[in-house]
Parts: structure tokens; C-alpha cells; sequence
């Protein structure tokens, strides 16, 4: 029996024959047990390869279903399987943007345990801005070197500036509702597993960051 497919249309922002990477919107699972989510509506949106061990293109990675950005793809068995392997390893570089909460240092590392893991985080802060509600406002740039679960979230949450807009781990009285997530996951860079070239993908980053921030989003 086929498996039924979610007909939601989805921005493809680089495909070959052997991988693609598509902009996931807020609001949506990347893939589980649900029949809405990307997972379900890749076949619909990317072209079918032709190599050998073409297979269902699936997703190697996780995005937040509050999150938006980049969701790297695997159109064959061994190519998923490579991509995957490149996670594990950290080849893969990954920069996020983040609108935090309060005073914050201009730069640091996050190495804070989840779950009982080892894990780090680097940020950058490009902009702060006032704000008459959460005191101040800041673009953060940030480089996971690992992959935990809410590992972003969790860690500016640590310092004492949560991200605008996350329901989950928030101070008290600073919940902004109804905006959504301020995080987004903006590029990924690596060498591509079979044809050895430097692969760097890149999504805009939402408007609603750049009503907050005049200059430093792009």
C-alpha cells in the first residue's frame, strides 16, 4: 500500500541527485507518527533520483516544530546514511539566529549538561536593541557544536535570556504569545559526501526579526 502524501508545498533552497534542503516553516513537525510533516510532503516537492539506491527522501536532522530554517535531506540510501554519519561526527557547521531576552555578555560558550550530556553552544550577539517590555532585546548568532534536544533554547535559557517567544523554558511575566519562536535556523555548511565540493546553503531570516532589529538581519 503507498504511504499517502501531504500535499504542502515546501521551499526547496538546493537539491542534486543525491541530497536537498528545504525551509521548514514555523508550526510543523519535521517527522514522528503525524501525517503532517515534512517527512510526508518531501516526495511532492523534491524530484526523484535516479541513481541506483534512490530511495524515500527522508530528513537527517530535527528542526523545533516553533522553529524555522534549513532541514537537510537524503534522496538515497547511502547518502542519507553519509549524512547522517556527518552529524554524528560534527562536520556539518550549523548557524542559528535567536532573539533573546535581557543584558547578555557580547560573546561566549554555553557548556551547560542536557540531559546529562556533554554539550556546547557559541554565541554572538550582532544587535541589542531597547525594549519597554523585556527591558532589552538581542540578535544572536549561534553555532551549535552539538546536537541535543531544545539544545539553543535549553542553553540561553541557562544564562538567563530565553528566547522570544518559546513557551517552554521562559521566565516568568516575559512570555510573548501569539508571534511565535524567534529562532531560526539560517545555514548549513559542509563538504558534500560524494562530490567532495563545499556545499553552503543559507535561508533568510524571518521578517518578523527585522521588525525588531533595525540593520543586522539580512
Amino acid at each position: 500500500m503507498l504511504k499517502k502524501q501531504f500535499n504542502f508545498p515546501l521551499k526547496v533552497l538546493l537539491e542534486d541527485e543525491h541530497l536537498a534542503a528545504i525551509h521548514k516553516p514555523a508550526g510543523i513537525e519535521v517527522s514522528g507518527n503525524k501525517f503532517k510533516t515534512i517527512a510526508n510532503a518531501l516526495s511532492q516537492n523534491l524530484k526523484a533520483s535516479t541513481l541506483p539506491d534512490a530511495t524515500t527522501p527522508q530528513p537527517v536532522h530535527r528542526l523545533d516544530y516553533a522553529a524555522t530554517g534549513i532541514v537537510l535531506i537524503g534522496k538515497t540510501s547511502n547518502c542519507i546514511r553519509a549524512l547522517n554519519k556527518m552529524f554524528e561526527d560534527k562536520l556539518i557547521s550549523k548557524t542559528y539566529y535567536a532573539v533573546a531576552i535581557g543584558d547578555m555578555a557580547p560573546s561566549g560558550t554555553i557548556s551547560s549538561e542536557i540531559d546529562g550530556k556533554a554539550s556546547r553552544s557559541d554565541f554572538e550577539v550582532i544587535q541589542s536593541v531597547p525594549s519597554e517590555r523585556f527591558a532589552k532585546l538581542n540578535l544572536v548568532k549561534l553555532h551549535p557544536k552539538t546536537g541535543r534536544r531544545h539544545q539553543l533554547r535549553k542553553h540561553l535559557y541557562s544564562l538567563g535570556n530565553p528566547i522570544l517567544g518559546d513557551k517552554e523554558y521562559n521566565l516568568e511575566g516575559l512570555i510573548l504569545k501569539g508571534r511565535g519562536l524567534y529562532l531560526h535556523a539560517h545555514s548549513l555548511e559542509f563538504e558534500h559526501p560524494f562530490t567532495q565540493q563545499n556545499v553552503y546553503i543559507e535561508d533568510e531570516i524571518p521578517e518578523k526579526f527585522g521588525k525588531i532589529f533595525d540593520s543586522g538581519v539580512k
